[in-house]
């Protein structure tokens, strides 16, 4: 029956079913995924060695809007797991900070990702697998994301 799907759809369903996964795994820390990937990126921009980090930046690199970003960092500035505080280069931005909870969490959540994954390709042999993730990365680069 999948050989027959259309493109779209599979690529749907394979997006439902991962963000499931992830969203029971974010839970489990009273996140949703999306708040998850959110702070993931924050930390793992901290841990590259980024100065400040501004909401616009999240909103690029997350591909949201500005209100979604703001509600996003309201809730998990109210959860504990950032701060929101006064840029020290430009007054008019906010810079983003994970706090001592959240410090690293990006490690976390690539071991996360990496579990859904292997979840996913049971069945498939490694090199199947590398297959499937270096092809991903091609269609990927070809749709003009990063």
């Amino acid at each position: 029956m999948a050989g027959k799907m259309p493109f779209g759809l599979k690529i749907a369903i394979l997006n439902r079913e991962f963000r499931k996964r992830l969203d029971e795994k974010a839970s489990a820390m009273g996140l949703t995924a999306v708040q998850l990937r959110v702070l993931g990126s924050v930390s793992r921009l901290e841990a590259a060695g980024n100065a400040e980090i501004h909401q616009n930046d999240l909103e690029r690199l997350e591909r949201v809007t500005h209100p979604a970003m703001t509600k996003l960092l309201q809730r998990l500035e109210s959860k504990g797991f950032i701060r929101c505080e006064p840029s020290a280069a430009d007054r008019r931005y906010k810079r983003v900070v994970c706090t001592e909870q959240s410090s690293g969490i990006h490690r976390l959540i690539l071991e996360q990702d990496d579990e859904v994954l292997s979840e996913l390709c049971a069945g498939l042999t490694p090199e199947e697998k590398e297959t499937f993730l270096r092809l991903t990365d091609q269609v990927l680069r070809n749709a003009g994301s990063d």
